[in-house]
């Protein structure tokens, strides 16, 4: 079933390895194109945000091959996955614990489309400063609501 293209979005299709890595049954030549929505505009939207951008995908660092030059970002740090095979038995996502390291202890947004409570929970417990995690609609892909969301977020941190 084909999907409606959210307002100012441009279908692209990709192969990255991640994509690749879904369909181990078939050979690359024969793996179908991923489909991916992006909006133009919104490397600028994220680049004016007072964050440190990092990639937490599991596309990895194909996320700088495939998607920064879409939406015009630069290349960014990536997180890399200690074991994206690795769902632990508590429901939260595998890429929690990883984020929670890097981060560090320093103040942090998460925007993915795969959070829910344990992944707060987790969080609140291991982390112990200021962290957002915005849960966005992969049908739907970021909007002014959740610039906004970040926006106010922001607000509400010092970051040193």
């Amino acid at each position: 079933m084909a999907r409606d293209t959210p307002p100012g979005y441009v279908l692209h299709h990709m192969r990255p390895k991640a994509w690749l890595a879904q369909h181990p049954h078939l050979l690359e030549d024969d793996v179908p194109d991923c489909p991916v929505w992006l909006h133009p505009d919104h490397g600028a939207e994220l680049l004016d945000l007072p964050f440190d951008l990092v990639w937490a995908t599991t596309w990895e660092h194909d996320a700088n091959r495939f998607v920064a030059p879409q939406i015009g970002l630069p290349e960014l740090p990536v997180i890399t996955w200690s074991d994206p095979t690795d769902y632990p038995l508590d429901g939260r996502y595998f890429k929690t614990a990883d984020i929670v390291s890097y981060a560090a202890g320093r103040p942090f947004a998460w925007i993915d489309d795969e959070l829910g409570r344990p992944d707060r929970e987790y969080v609140a417990r291991h982390h112990g400063k200021h962290a957002l995690l915005h849960y966005v609609d992969p049908a739907v892909g970021l909007g002014l609501d959740d610039f906004e969301a970040l926006a106010r977020w922001t607000d509400e941190v010092t970051v040193p």
